[in-house]
Parts: structure tokens; C-alpha cells; sequence
């Protein structure tokens, strides 16, 4: 006697694509009504919490295809095998609801990114806490993106059998399958490693000032793969991520923005250096980049023409740093060319020439006559 289950399972199921496609209608019009029920009642949840709400909207849209993707798949696996071309829509569900769960991932991650960017965002360029935390986060994000893309891509391909097993069908071996995949992704896995690098050990952060390839720039995005560095005449250096790595540069803002600025000048031996001392620090303390912790003039070298002085200067960061040094420079000239002209850099020459022993010229005669032969005289009538 059959099972009386079995019979009524099958009296149940759905024997045309006419009904099954009223199974599969219905079964989207409850996963939609249940996905806005809970949708409402999780905005109502976060109304008081700015960071999951903004978590929460980046998620609505992608959440959306996720529940009647599940249910299509449902209605579908309720249809018999027989049923004409259902394997292959089963698949294309699958396939789209491994796309959907993806995308969904993905926005959640999007989601917490934004959420810790508003209620932590970085105040300027001399919050280090908040620079590093943006900084961390968003290298994170980018890094779980292109995973999540990693993971999914390979669930798709093992829905389609023969892709499954390309590697055994195309190669002999597993182990050169496995290797040259390996050397295909590894400019990918480099970066990605790199980015995970950046983001925990944090050698460099979004506006740190740095130098890279003799460009001084300042880091204005930081991707899954590249770092943008926008230098001071507006181009952008595209810089990747595993280069940071693997090769040494200059960040001048890693611990504190503020720098020291150095001006250089070439004067003259006779020139007194307690004016230009007293100018130097005139010009600081007039100057609103300066930051009055330094304001230092020395000579720094006696050279055999000319003494090299050097005034250093302070500021709060590279930018002011810059405009003092242009301002120190251009005032220390200006002074010197007024008050000390003479005073400036020269070229000393001596023209006097030695007296010769079998002229026997008076040192301190005529320099123009030292060293000159006296004319024979003249010849008589």
C-alpha cells in the first residue's frame, strides 16, 4: 500500500510551468512582504543610532534581491526534475543568489565603513587618531570587498561542472595548475596582503605629506590596489600598494605635522652676523606661518670665496614650512642688498705681478712696471 505522504506530496506538487510559475509568484510576493516588515521594523530599531541607520541604507537595496532570490530557489526545488528546462533555471537561481548574497556582503561593509567614517571623522590634518582609524577602515573595507568578489566567483564556478574541472581537462597536472594560477594572482594576493599590511601597521594614512620618487605629495586615496598621492602642482602619482612595502620614502607627517625649514645664503667674509640674526627674527615673528619654536641663523660653512649661513625655521606643517622659507629667504636678500651691499658675495682678484729677479724692480714701485725690461737707448747723431 503506498504511503499515503508520499501520495499527497505529489497530488501537491506542481506538474507545469503554469502552476509552478504561480508557486514561485506567490512565493516572491510573501519573501517581498516579510523583507519590508523587517525592514520597517529595523529603521524604527535604529532611528536613534545615526551609525546603524547609515549602516542599514546601504544594505536596503542589495537586501532586497537577497529574500526572493531565496524563495525562487525554493519554489523552484518544489517543481519535479522532469519538468522541462528547470535544471537550468535552478541554476541561473543559484547563480543569481550567490550574486545577491555577495552584493549584499559587500554593502555591509560599505555600510560599517560609512557608519565609523561619521561618527569618527577625522578633524583636519593634526588628528592622527582619526586619520588612522578612516585610514585602517577603509583599506579594510576594500580588502574585504575584493574578497567577498574572491569567494563568490569561485562558488559560481563550481556550480558549472565543466569549469569545475578545467584544471584537470586543460593540464596534466594539478600541481601546474596550481602554480600557474598562482603566478597569475600574484600581483592580486601582493596587493592584497599589502592593503592588509597599510591597514594594520599603518605606515602611511590619508593627508599624510610624503615623498615619493623625489614628488612630494600628500596621500589622497587609498584603494584595494593603488595609493593616489596628489602632488603640489595638481597631477596625481598612482602609487601600488605592494611598493610601499617593499621600498623606503619619506612621510613627514607620521608622528606630528610640524617641520623645520632650512634657507641657505652666501655672503661675503667682511659681513657682521648679528644684524642678520636680528632680521631673522624680526621676519619670524611677523610672519603668521611661523610657529615660534625656531628661528636659528648659523654659519655652516667658511668656503674659500664666501661664508654659507643657514636660518632655520619652524612651522606647524609643510605648506606653511614652504611659504616661511620663501618669505625668510626673500627678506634676508632684501636686507642685505639695502644695508650691506657691499657686503654681497665677490670674485677677489690680484693683477700685481711678481718682480724678476734679473730686473731688479722695486717691489713697491709701479705694479704696471714690475717685471718690465727697460728700453735699449738710443743711438747718437
Amino acid at each position: 500500500m503506498p504511503d499515503l505522504d508520499l501520495i499527497l506530496h505529489r497530488a501537491s506538487e506542481p506538474r507545469t510551468w503554469g502552476e509552478l510559475l504561480a508557486v514561485a509568484g506567490v512565493s516572491l510576493l510573501v519573501a517581498m512582504l516579510v523583507y519590508r516588515l523587517v525592514v520597517t521594523l529595523l529603521r524604527r530599531a535604529v532611528v536613534r543610532s545615526p551609525v546603524a541607520e547609515a549602516a542599514l541604507a546601504r544594505t536596503v537595496s542589495p537586501g532586497g534581491w537577497l529574500l526572493p532570490m531565496v524563495a525562487l530557489q525554493a519554489a523552484w526545488e518544489a517543481g519535479p526534475d522532469r519538468l522541462p528546462g528547470l535544471p537550468i533555471v535552478q541554476h541561473l537561481t543559484a547563480v543569481a543568489l550567490i550574486v545577491a548574497v555577495a552584493w549584499t556582503a559587500m554593502a555591509a561593509v560599505s555600510g560599517v565603513q560609512q557608519a565609523i567614517g561619521l561618527a569618527r571623522p577625522a578633524q583636519g590634518p593634526t588628528d592622527f587618531n582619526g586619520r588612522r582609524l578612516q585610514t585602517q577602515i577603509r583599506v579594510l573595507a576594500r580588502t574585504a570587498h575584493v574578497l567577498i568578489v574572491l569567494l563568490a566567483a569561485a562558488l559560481v564556478l563550481t556550480t558549472f561542472p565543466s569549469v569545475r574541472h578545467i584544471g584537470a581537462s586543460l593540464l596534466a597536472s594539478a600541481g601546474v595548475a596550481g602554480i600557474v594560477a598562482g603566478l597569475a594572482a600574484r600581483p592580486v594576493l601582493g596587493n592584497l596582503i599589502a592593503g592588509l599590511q597599510i591597514g594594520l601597521s599603518q605606515p602611511i594614512r590619508l593627508d599624510d605629506v610624503v615623498i615619493v620618487e623625489g614628488e612630494w605629495g600628500v596621500i589622497e586615496e587609498i584603494t584595494g590596489a593603488y595609493v593616489v598621492i596628489r602632488i603640489w602642482d595638481e597631477r596625481r602619482l598612482v602609487v601600488p600598494l605592494q611598493w610601499w612595502i617593499e621600498n623606503p620614502f619619506q612621510n613627514w607627517t607620521r608622528h606630528s605635522t610640524q617641520l623645520l625649514g632650512t634657507v641657505f645664503l652666501w655672503v661675503d667674509y667682511r659681513m657682521p652676523i648679528e644684524p642678520l640674526r636680528a632680521e631673522l627674527t624680526r621676519v619670524c615673528e611677523a610672519a603668521p606661518e611661523w610657529d615660534r619654536r625656531v628661528a636659528l641663523l648659523q654659519v655652516t660653512e667658511a668656503g674659500e670665496r664666501a661664508l654659507q649661513l643657514r636660518a632655520l625655521v619652524s612651522a606647524g606643517d609643510a605648506g606653511r614650512t614652504w611659504d616661511l622659507r620663501c618669505r625668510v629667504r626673500e627678506a634676508l636678500v632684501v636686507f642685505v642688498q639695502r644695508e650691506y651691499p657691499e657686503y654681497l658675495p665677490r670674485v677677489r682678484a690680484d693683477n700685481r705681478m711678481e718682480p724678476s729677479e734679473d730686473t731688479g724692480a722695486d717691489p713697491g714701485g709701479d705694479p704696471l712696471a714690475a717685471g718690465r725690461t727697460m728700453p735699449p737707448a738710443p743711438l747718437g747723431p
